[in-house]
Formats: C-alpha cells, structure tokens, sequence
C-alpha cells in the first residue's frame, strides 16, 4: 500500500497542570500540546485523514541551558515542519518508505540548524502517527492488525543493518494487542509524598489523590517510577521517604528508577545504589527495583561502559536513544533495554523490540510516557506499547493535568462516550482516567485508525505558530 502526504494542519493549546512536576532540570506548571491532522491519497485516489498529538515539552528532547524554553518549543514546531517539507516532497510510498525513506535527510538537516536527533526525530514521529491513522480509518483497518499484516510496509533497510528480513517478518505476525495494562505511577522530584508535605493552603482538593500515599490507596497500583536528582545524599533520603509510603500502603509492590541524565558518570550512580542496598529502610524497595533508566548524561552515556552498574540492576536508554543506530551501540555498552516512546517513533519502537526479541532473555524494552495527555496522545502511546508486549507503562500525565480538561467539553464527551473503558465524566469533572486497581482497559482501542474513535474538536484550538496548511 502507498501514499502520499498532501497536506497536515498543525495546532496546538495550552494546558495547565493540578500539580507542579520537576524531572530532570525544570519544573512544569503549565505547557503546550501540539496536535495535527494530516491528509493522504492513496494510489488508487482514495484519500483520508489521519491524526496525532504530542506534548511541545521543554528541557528533554534538549537539555542544554543555553535555550529558553520557548526555543525548546520553537524546536519542535521546526522538527515538524522540516518532516512535513520532506514527506510531501518524496511522494508516494509506503508508510514506512516514507519515515525510512526521509530519516537520513531528516536528521542532516536538523544538524544543520543545531536539533540534535531526539528533536529531529520528533516531526516524523508525529507524522507517522497521524499517517497510519488516515490509512487505517480509510481500510477500516485497527492499528494491532495493521502492524501485525505490514500494511505499513516495515522492512530492514540500510538504517538498521543488524536487523534480518527472516526475524521482522515473524515478530510483526506474531504480536497481539493485550487487553489491559498496569500502570506505572512516576513520583516526580517535588511530589509530595504524605499529608504533611501539602499545606491545606497548598491542596488542590479536585477529588484526586495529591500525595503519594493518596496515589497508592486511590488506584492502588503495583508499579511505581522513582525520579532520582544525582545528588546522593538527597537520592537517598527521598527514596526512603518514598519507600516508607510504599512499604506502608502495599503488600507487593515493582519499582524502577529514573536519572534523568542527572549523574556525570557511572560511578556516581553505582555509589547510589550500594548505598540503596546497604541501607535496611530500603531493602524492599531495593528488592522490588526492576532497572535503572538512563542515569548518565546524554553527552557520556554512550561513551562509557555502565556494565559496573549493569551486574546490580539491568540499565536503560532513554535520551540517548536519539537515533535508530543508538539502542545496537548502547548494548555493546553494558545496557540491557530501551525505553519506548512515541515522541520517538513507533517505527523506531517497532524496530527495537524486534532487536529485543531477537536477543532473547535478559534484553528487554520499557515503556515510558513523556506527559502523553488523555485522549489521542495517550492512546495511540497505549496501542503501541501493549501490541508490542509490555505489560506495565508509566503514566503521569493524567495525574498531573486533570483529565481532559485541556480539550473542549463537546471533545471530552466524545472521547468518553468513544472509550467508556479508559474515561468517565461525574459530577461536572472533566473527562479523566479509569484505572481501577492501577490498571487501563484496552479493549476499545481497536478502532479502525490509530486507536482513536472520537473525533478532535480542532475549532476549539488555535493554529500552530508559524504554520501553514
């Protein structure tokens, strides 16, 4: 199947956080979703629409301090428009010829205007999305069985010479959507964690759990993410305040722990976590600690071995994976998985969890959530990382943003009456999560298209700075 991009229509609108989250080296109070709607012909003359979501987030796809976070975000819109320009000027193919077929002038020119490959990455990423989406609500065909037939037209070619024919063919057949999955709870650097880290001033008192012993007895969830600050003095003590909760609130419990990029080396991270395992207030989280996510800055990850760290606790990428050659060389590195995101590609997710299947035990990939806001962004980021197998995702978006309460009300009805297994609206909330017992049904994901069966309300959002149809 082959078509082309004839057109993309790029908004965005604003969102306000519930409560404020610090990751890495900001803290986020507010923020910008980037939406699109893009049209394609077939080559029969079928045309169709397709779309997708993202946050415009500042300081993670770059991190230098050099730029405001206003030009983070122009850099994004910048990545989006370059990919546009490409797509539409390679003409038909695939949908994947088209990612595959533009990667190599994509990034190029992203070097040329300074975006490192995590910028560059993210306008193909989107457009993907909105692609695969068109061609299925054209075919009335869902996302898990078009990826399990290759409507796409995914095969190896000179950007991932480590991947065989004779392995990609079989790993797309034999994937299956999952009907459910847990979620992983993200415990964010300034979270507060009991009754006395939140002033009565300070409660936002919405009817959502605020601390994390609240996150714990509301959805009672398994999972947790750790965020983690390369100060290990403040790690620690942290950790075992967080602990205490977990320990508290939950017979059983899995954790893992996220850098950040925040230690300078290997050593720094490795001190860490003997002293995590020395410490007798951490023992079961130490126990319950699944892996470890990119803790060295992006600058050295790939440069040092993290395998000290490896023979204690599996290691990640996750800023490092800027490129579809970055998970093979991580690997010779010492480190075990890599992250999936959306932001990054789902043709990138694809590719790497057929490396992982091919390695076999030991190897793994995990999904992560880059504030995948309710409604198209987080599904799609849904039906990607549960037909790939993973089992349990983080999620923070829903607990930091109030549902749906970015999207217009007629946008919230629609999705909630759409997916009436992932959302519910009462007493005049907006639109928000269901995840009892810490998990998400899947079930109405199955849609055709890109795993959204309610339509946007794009007259409610304003036009993407500096964009044209």
């Amino acid at each position: 199947m082959r078509v082309k991009l004839e057109g993309v229509e790029r908004y965005e609108r604003p969102m306000k956080m519930r409560l404020a989250f610090r990751f890495g080296v900001i803290t986020v109070t507010e923020g910008v979703q980037a939406v699109i709607r893009a049209r394609i012909s077939f080559a029969d003359g079928r045309t169709g629409e397709g779309v997708a979501a993202e946050a415009l987030a500042a300081k993670w796809f770059e991190k230098d301090p050099r730029f405001t976070d206003a030009q983070n975000l122009d850099q994004l819109r910048q990545s989006l428009g370059i990919a546009i320009d490409h797509y539409r000027a390679h003409g038909l193919d695939t949908p994947f010829g088209l990612f595959a077929g533009t990667y190599i002038a994509q990034q190029r020119r992203g070097a040329e205007l300074g975006l490192n490959p995590l910028v560059a990455s993210y306008g193909p990423a989107l457009l993907d999305r909105a692609i695969i989406d068109a061609v299925g609500k054209a075919t009335g065909q869902s996302f898990a069985n078009m990826i399990m037939a290759n409507v796409p037209g995914i095969k190896t070619t000179e950007l991932t010479p480590d991947i065989g024919e004779a392995d990609l063919a079989p790993f797309l057949a034999e994937l299956k959507p999952a009907p459910s999955i847990d979620l992983r709870h993200t415990v964010g650097l300034v979270d507060p964690l009991t009754a006395a880290d939140r002033s009565p001033q300070e409660r936002v008192n919405d009817g959502l759990p605020e601390t994390l012993d609240e996150v714990v007895s509301y959805y009672r969830g398994r999972y947790y993410k750790l965020k983690v600050s390369g100060d290990i003095g403040a790690d620690l003590d942290r950790l075992s305040r967080i602990a205490a909760v977990l320990d508290a609130g939950l017979p059983d419990y899995r954790a893992t722990l996220d850098g950040n990029e925040q230690y300078d080396g290997v050593d720094g991270i490795v001190e860490l976590w003997r002293k995590v395992e020395e410490t007798p207030g951490l023992a079961r989280l130490a126990r319950s600690t699944l892996f470890i996510e990119q803790p060295i800055k992006r600058s050295m990850a790939l440069s040092q071995s993290v395998k000290p760290l490896a023979k204690m606790r599996p290691v990640i990428i996750d800023e490092s994976d800027g490129e579809l050659s970055s998970f093979p060389m991580a690997l010779t590195l010492g480190y075990a998985g890599v992250s999936s995101k959306n932001c990054k590609g789902f043709y990138k997710s694809i590719l790497n969890a057929s490396r992982v299947a091919r390695l076999g035990q030991g190897y793994f990939m995990s999904a992560e959530d880059l504030t995948t806001l309710p409604g198209v962004s987080l599904q799609q980021d849904l039906a990607l990382v549960s037909l790939l197998g993973m089992t349990h995702v983080e999620r923070n978006a829903h607990h930091f943003v109030d549902g749906m309460s970015f999207a217009s009300v007629a946008e919230q009805k629609a999705f909630a009456a759409a997916h009436p297994d992932l959302y519910a609206i009462a007493d005049g909330k907006p639109a928000r999560l269901k995840a009892p017992g810490g998990k998400l049904a899947l079930g109405s994901l199955g849609v055709p298209g890109f795993a959204v069966g309610a339509e946007m309300d794009f007259k409610s959002m304003r036009k993407m700075a500096g964009a044209t149809t």
